[in-house]
């Protein structure tokens, strides 16, 4: 060997070895001008180049240095090197199997044993990965990285107390590991420990002040807190730091939403999916978001390739943003069950729920955040004041707004107890509710805005149900029930629900007969309504409206001369798309008529200047068709398969009017024409609905308590059987 070559290589060796990465870098490359195929050279090269972030380089000089070696030990050493660039890039079956050779050459430390266990990590094989960790450890107890990793394993293995510790040993043996403090606020914030896990982010940022994740998780225990104007901005200041950090434009989306500034979170979204085009449910979130502003661009496409995603089981959209664009009960659970799976697991924290011995009056809990002016609480407030006292204890716990008005003061006399939970985490609330020996905990949000499903996750109660609020399957383990009616839900489909059915007699939802229709009188005038001409209406928000169902209400107005189609204006933007889209049609835009949202009184007045309530598929009209049949406005409808496709025959069924329940969309279609040509025949159904409004069960708030009552008896006997 060239003695003055081998002198240049022990020097850059030396420089190396001194910190001076730049400097060796130049003198092995000195030593492979002279000698391309110099071992030991272009080994460290290639360590200089993975040191330096050039992987694809340093994969390129170890694959022409292995096949040179010499000796065992120098290989192994290579393949171990080699290794570490594979795990950079996140190729860790490449690096796993380096690793394998590096075992197999006898170049066996515990460098390669962590690698193993990172390489393992990053395939998810999450057990093998912690097992390996564990022998790391075992080596060496005060191995930062394997602590720390071990903990990061066992957290995305759900095992959240077990994580928590790990990781907090980590920053026991390196305070100033900012890694560690922002990987212990993940697994506290997990455990529901948002205010201690904001001092380990707060650690993290001040220790690494440009390290974007700590900002990210900060966000999400602040939207925790109901602190969201904070959260955003720590979102803001991620972004800043990495502009191209898909986490934090997603969850910015996510926080918009809940501040409902809808065109910014569709922007986030766009941002996201343009950095990581499968990045989990974004794809579903952003066209729910089109659907909102009526943008049917591309439609057809973006359903057909989304539906095809869900149905192979991909996490690409939440089952909320789903249920307005299909009626399919089996793709419906297929997206539950990944939203369930990835953002809601069971959460075993607080231990099994302890037997309770029978109470005397069985204990039940509500569970939302909308207990105030809402429409749930519009449905709901008679069925506390209808509630057996004698027999049934029910407290209200709220994590919704405080907002004093005159609905949420029905709701805090109605019921026994009422708590605010908006300052307690969801095992705090689990707990809060086990303390208390709730028989029966009722989730009235399932995964709509502001649920807050971590609470059952945990086990507020030995029995769970979902009710009212969330129109589909949870395709939890931790959720028993679903209550429904066999309308919503016949029993031929049962198998697209994870949750026991309970079917009530009637309609499943509850109604109150003490609504308050206002004295106000509204003129067409008012309404911006031609002087004469049959008058269609479709409340339901913009987001339901599908083109097909479009093209078929187009076709009923061009079917009835003079008419008009009467809707709610979410949006300017969808005003104007769904005006573009009539004049596409052959149908002029000025009669499609949209007005604004008013008061709930209001909004049931203004019905009364409407002819017939055209309903939207595949997600129907839910409170907005009860409002309607409470002022005894026809509601037509076509029912699908899903839960939402199936509500407003539920009620129309409860009311006994199934006449208003179309088999098809040609029947639909055929029925709105005949009953908008046939005044006669309208107005009998008018008489009809108005007869049955106070004798049918629909509207029936103290039958409908003893049915819910009695159900509640039955899964209280099931459960001590």
């Amino acid at each position: 060997m060239n003695t003055t070559v081998q002198s240049l290589f022990q020097q850059g060796l030396a420089l190396h070895q001194r910190g001076d990465v730049a400097g060796a870098g130049a003198l092995y490359a000195r030593v492979l001008a002279a000698e391309p195929k110099h071992f030991d050279a272009l080994h460290m090269a290639g360590v200089v180049a993975s040191q330096n972030g050039e992987y694809a380089r340093a994969l390129e000089l170890f694959g022409t240095a292995i096949p040179l070696a010499a000796q065992n030990s120098g290989r192994g050493a290579a393949y171990n090197n080699r290794a570490i660039a594979f795990t950079a890039l996140g190729r860790y079956a490449e690096a796993l199997a380096d690793l394998d050779q590096a075992l197999a050459a006898g170049f066996r430390n515990i460098g390669v044993l962590f690698g193993q266990a990172m390489a393992l990590h990053g395939l998810g094989r999450l057990e093998e990965a912690v097992a390996a960790y564990d022998v790391v450890l075992k080596l060496n107890g005060a191995h930062v990285d394997a602590l720390y990793q071990r903990g990061l394993a066992l957290y995305e293995l759900g095992r959240l107390a077990p994580a928590r510790d790990s990781v907090a040993a980590a920053v026991q043996r390196e305070p100033g590991y900012a890694p560690a403090h922002n990987g212990l606020g993940l697994a506290l914030s997990a455990l529901g420990e948002d205010a201690a896990a904001l001092r380990c982010f707060d650690t993290a940022i001040r220790l690494q002040p440009n390290f974007p994740s700590p900002h990210i998780n900060r966000s999400v225990s602040l939207r925790n807190l109901g602190q969201r104007e904070a959260a955003l901005e720590s979102l803001n200041r991620a972004i800043a730091l990495q502009p191209d950090n898909v986490n934090a434009h997603a969850n910015r989306a996510t926080l918009l939403m809940d501040l409902k500034r809808r065109e910014e979170a569709a922007e986030s979204l766009r941002r996201a999916l343009s950095l990581n085009a499968d990045y989990p449910f974004l794809r579903g979130m952003l066209l729910h978001f089109k659907m909102y502003e009526c943008d049917w661009t591309n439609l057809a496409a973006e359903r057909a390739d989304l539906f095809a995603r869900v149905a192979r089981g991909e996490p690409a959209s939440t089952s909320s943003a789903l249920i307005g664009l299909t009626d399919s009960a089996a793709l419906l659970r297929k997206a539950a069950e990944a939203w369930a799976t990835a953002k809601e697991p069971e959460n075993p924290a607080l231990g099994p729920v302890p037997k309770y011995a029978r109470h005397d009056r069985l204990r039940i809990g509500y569970y939302s955040s909308d207990f105030w002016a809402h429409a749930t609480a519009h449905l709901m407030a008679g069925l506390f004041e209808c509630h057996d006292r004698s027999k049934f204890d029910v407290t209200a716990f709220s994590f919704g707004p405080d907002t004093g008005d005159a609905m949420q003061k029905r709701l805090i006399a109605g019921c026994e107890r009422f708590i605010d939970v908006r300052s307690r985490n969801d095992r705090e609330v689990a707990a809060l509710s086990r303390e208390m020996e709730i028989d029966i905990a009722i989730d009235l949000k399932g995964f709509t805005e502001g649920y807050r499903a971590g609470i059952f996750a945990h086990r507020a109660a030995p029995i769970q149900a979902s009710f009212l609020g969330y129109p589909c399957t949870m395709a939890a383990p931790y959720m028993d029930y679903i209550i429904a009616d066999d309308v919503i839900i016949p029993p031929h489909l049962y198998q697209h629900y994870s949750e026991k059915v309970i079917a009530l007699p009637g309609s499943y939802q509850i109604n109150d007969r003490k609504r308050i229709v206002s004295d106000r009188v509204f003129t067409r005038r008012d309404l911006g309504l031609p002087d004469s001409g049959f008058v269609f209406c479709s409340f339901n928000n913009n987001y339901k409206i599908i083109p097909e169902m479009f093209d078929v209400w187009v076709r009923i107005l061009q079917s009835v001369q003079g008419s008009v189609l009467l809707l709610i204006e979410d949006s300017a933007k969808a005003a104007a798309n769904l005006r573009r889209e009539a004049a596409s049609r052959g149908l002029a835009p000025e009669r499609l008529v949209f007005v604004p949202r008013v008061a709930p009184e209001d909004h049931l007045a203004r019905q009364r200047a409407a002819d017939l309530f055209l309903d939207t598929f595949p997600c129907n009209a839910h409170t907005t068709a009860s409002d309607a049949l409470w002022v005894g406005l026809p509601v037509l409808t076509l029912p699908g398969e899903g839960l939402a496709s199936r509500v407003a025959a539920s009620l129309l069924t409860a009311i006994e009017t199934p006449e208003l329940i179309a088999p098809d969309v040609q029947a639909y279609e055929r029925l709105a024409v005949d009953l908008a040509k046939n005044p006669g025949r309208l107005a009998a159904l008018r008489r009809q609905l108005d007869e049955k409004r106070l004798t049918a069960p629909l509207f029936d708030t103290e039958l409908f308590a003893r049915n819910l009552e009695a159900a509640y008896m039955r899964m209280l006997q099931t459960h001590h059987n």
